[in-house]
């Protein structure tokens, strides 16, 4: 099921859409093809979808907050401290953990897995453009894809990686070394 209204995810967006700037339309896309993969492989259960939503909004926001490519500690700050400001109510080592371990090569075998490992791998799929499909049709990704087109997400990534590292290359390893969890 394709949700293509989500007025939580939008109420945090409107705190960081400025200070991700011009590469605000391709994260977004890429933060509504993510939820839609998780909530795929959790069966759409309610309960799981605003952890979920909250934790794809900030698992990469720490690139614009912080100018860091090791992002994932300063997303998970990010999004620890306004669960806590803001009164979201969401269990912050869950939301803390889902952004933490979001690269994982490996499947995640912890506290709270499901919601964990379901985060994993649609971020794995949309990362990968669908390569990788951990079980999602081809056909499902195309339609998901389809409703929220990449708007040069990727290319923002390799953008920071440059800009953030110095070159293409050593921000390439600077992230790699940064994010991915064996």
């Amino acid at each position: 099921m394709i949700k293509t209204e989500r007025p939580f995810v939008e109420d945090l967006f409107a705190r960081y859409e400025v200070l991700i700037g011009r590469d605000f339309p391709g994260y977004r896309n890429h933060v509504y093809r993510t939820i839609t993969y998780a909530m795929h492989f959790l069966g759409n259960a309610k309960e799981h979808e605003r952890l979920v939503e909250a934790a794809f909004v900030y698992h990469d926001i720490g690139l614009w907050t912080d100018h860091e490519l090791a992002y994932l500690e300063p997303s998970e700050a990010v999004a620890v401290s306004d669960n806590q400001k803001l009164g979201l109510g969401l269990d912050p080592d869950l939301l803390r953990a889902a952004i933490h371990w979001h690269h994982k090569i490996f499947p995640y075998t912890g506290p709270h897995r499901a919601i964990i490992e379901a985060c994993r791998k649609a971020d794995w799929i949309d990362a990968s453009k669908g390569m990788l499909r951990k079980g999602i049709s081809r056909a499902a990704i195309a339609e998901v894809e389809s409703e929220f087109p990449n708007l040069g997400f990727h290319d923002s990534l390799m953008r920071l990686a440059k800009d953030y590292g110095g070159s293409t290359l050593v921000g390439s390893i600077k992230v790699t070394l940064g994010i991915v969890k064996w």
